[in-house]
């Protein structure tokens, strides 16, 4: 595996949003990586980051507050591996002339994640799709390309059912999902929605979760991916939480499966192997909880430093097979954590030139 002997200069597009910043926040003191480039809207353009940005949490890495922010254009940029935290609203046409100009972008926009030659990628669930990229550059003639990861609901829910997928085969599958205030971005829901309150819509939240998971779940084959053929069914809910979005999941097989075949499927899944000594990856990514009121936002989504997805609850459905809960970090796993551990991936795979 190729390991860069000096971090490789990379780009945050949108870095002065609230995943801008948690992509710096974990690029921070990144053995692969360094934050070499800032870039946000023309508006913050010219300024030093510290100024032009309303820092969320905690204290801003040392080392970019003094980088200057460029506009979000190719010829501002130099980096060969770009982060996108940008809205979906600009993402497509700016993430594309990224790719154009020769660079790898990883995105965390909706934009893109359903085109037939772009990679929609969790890397222990699905690491082989990131080779839709040779179609992709074939296709659009460019030198760069773009791989997204998931809608963050759809990003927890999908590592979960990832195993019993492969050991059993799905037919359909119901998902309540119990998302955080972090996942509508900053300053986010208004407090006197949210406080004391659940919201039973989030907007495009519903049909992301639907139509992804079986991409996700699907093969490549001959440069395309064949959806797994299964049906999800989601409902999506707002919850007066920080951080973590939970997935109720009532799962019908291709056959009759019991409680204890899907514990061990859970159980003994370790991923794709190449995600192995990442340094993004956790060492456990989906950990099975035994207690009968577990996992729970507030004690388990900081697991494996935010990458770890938490499962409990597994028992039998009297509809479908079996039902259980699945628990991840949507900032993180969900998003910027999961674009840096793409990027990983790519590097492992000497997709990313070493110095």
């Amino acid at each position: 595996m190729p390991v860069p002997a000096s971090p490789i200069p990379v780009a945050v597009l949108g870095a002065t949003g609230a995943v801008g910043q948690t992509f710096i926040r974990l690029l921070e003191g990144h053995p692969w990586f360094r934050v070499a480039e800032v870039a946000a809207s023309e508006r913050s353009a010219g300024q030093r980051y510290d100024a032009a940005t309303r820092w969320i949490e905690g204290a801003m890495p040392a080392a970019v507050a003094d980088l200057t922010v460029v506009a979000c254009r190719p010829d501002a940029v130099r980096s060969p591996v770009v982060f996108s935290a940008l809205d979906s609203g600009v993402a497509g046409e700016i993430e594309a002339a990224f790719a154009a100009a020769g660079r790898l972008v990883l995105s965390n926009a909706k934009n893109y994640r359903m085109d037939t030659d772009v990679p929609l990628v969790i890397p222990e669930v699905n690491a082989d799709h990131l080779g839709l990229l040779a179609t992709q550059r074939s296709q659009r003639g460019w030198t760069g390309g773009i791989v997204t990861n998931a809608n963050c609901a759809a990003t927890v829910a999908a590592m979960a059912l990832a195993p019993v997928h492969a050991a059993f085969g799905i037919e359909r599958v119901f998902v309540t999902t119990m998302q955080a205030v972090s996942g509508a971005g900053y300053p986010g829901v208004p407090s006197l929605d949210i406080l004391g309150n659940v919201i039973p819509y989030i907007g495009d939240e519903e049909p992301k979760i639907e139509r992804e998971m079986n991409k996700m779940l699907g093969r490549l084959e001959a440069g395309r991916i064949a959806d797994a053929p299964f049906t999800v069914s989601a409902h999506a809910n707002r919850v007066p939480t920080m951080n973590g979005h939970m997935a109720c999941l009532s799962v019908a097989f291709q056959r009759s499966v019991t409680v204890e075949e899907v514990h061990a499927a859970l159980a003994g899944w370790q991923g794709h192997a190449i995600c192995r000594g990442l340094p993004s990856a956790p060492s456990v990514p989906l950990r099975v909880m035994a207690e009968p009121d577990r996992p729970q936002t507030r004690r388990d989504v900081d697991a494996g430093r935010g990458m770890t997805v938490s499962v409990g609850r597994i028992r039998p459905d009297p509809l479908f097979h079996v039902k259980f809960v699945a628990l991840g970090h949507n900032t993180i796993r969900g998003a910027a954590g999961g674009s840096i551990l793409n990027a990983e991936v790519l590097v492992a795979q000497g997709a990313v030139p070493v110095a």
